[in-house]
């Protein structure tokens, strides 16, 4: 099997911002997209921290989705909109790989 070895770590950053997420409809996920400056497509993320809980809201996953943005999946299994909390904090880990290699059987 082909795969991809992006060899090692050139740096590990947490990166703080302030977003203001749309409301995430009943018994749904809803993916939102964030700008997130310096960050590179190439990089990933491996971590999102929101400041604060939020009853029957959650984060189901992150991803790096383009240079300068990242997406994070809201999760609401309630019978009710939920809106994440306005103009938080939110911080990111965000690892840049060294290099990219492609076409090595892993």
């Amino acid at each position: 099997m082909a795969g991809v070895i992006t060899g090692n770590v050139q740096s590990m950053s947490v990166v703080s911002v302030t977003l203001s997420p749309s409301i995430v409809a009943t018994i749904t996920t809803s993916t939102q997209a964030f700008t997130v400056p310096g960050v590179l497509a190439t990089d990933a993320c491996i971590h999102v921290s929101k400041p604060t809980a939020q009853t029957g809201l959650g984060i189901a996953g992150v991803r790096v989705s383009g240079n300068n943005e990242v997406s994070i999946t809201f999760i609401n299994p309630t019978a009710g909109g939920i809106t994440p909390t306005a103009a938080e904090v939110y911080r990111f880990c965000i690892v840049r790989p060294d290099s990219v290699q492609t076409g090595f059987a892993v």
